[in-house]
């Protein structure tokens, strides 16, 4: 005698289906709000070294605006050759993440570094121990800054609570990095 899985329906299994069916509608009926609600991505820089000042909206609430990043990745060229480079979005949506985390408004990151040409990271590296030889700088996946008004110890902190890739303290020079990398961090 054969048995068939549908003559006898398992209760449980089907309040189980139920469930999911009745999670999928709630889910569905959420997305759209929540899709609403998104809120648009600003940031704000000025560069030390070019003394140029870039305040944009990057991200709509929904998805990049390849012209703001454009701009971004112009704003944030190697400034010794004028060589531009895309920056990696994640860098800027770790810049936005500590400008929500330290309550530090729309104040402008101070930017000592963003993108280096090879040249430019080979002619630093001769110059100090502490460039690496394969940069995320090069990649435009990393950027070394300061905020005004926040501590440089509660960046770091801000940026490591993170755990978004590498955050490096340089107290000397008064800045920190922070790349899409691996997590890991140093010169704490």
């Amino acid at each position: 005698m054969k048995h068939s899985l549908r003559s006898r329906p398992n209760p449980s299994r089907r309040r189980f289906l139920t469930g999911m069916a009745a999670g999928a509608v709630t889910l569905a009926a959420l997305r759209p709000a929540r899709a609403r609600s998104a809120k648009p991505r600003e940031l704000a820089f000025f560069h030390l070294h070019t003394e140029e000042r870039l305040r944009v909206e990057y991200h709509d609430g929904h998805r990049y605006l390849p012209d703001a990043l454009g701009e971004i990745s112009h704003f944030l060229r190697d400034f010794r050759t004028g060589e531009v480079h895309a920056i990696d979005p994640g860098v800027l949506d770790i810049l936005h993440a500590l400008q929500q985390g330290t309550a530090s408004g729309d104040r402008p990151f101070h930017i000592i570094s963003a993108y280096r040409s090879p040249a430019t990271n080979a002619m630093l590296r001769k110059r100090s121990k502490g460039v690496a030889k394969h940069s995320y700088h090069m990649q435009g996946r990393a950027i070394d800054i300061r905020l005004p008004g926040v501590a440089l110890h509660h960046l770091y902190r801000a940026a490591l609570a993170l755990k978004r890739g590498g955050v490096g303290l340089y107290t000397q020079s008064n800045f920190i990095h922070v790349d899409t990398g691996r997590v890991r961090t140093w010169g704490a």
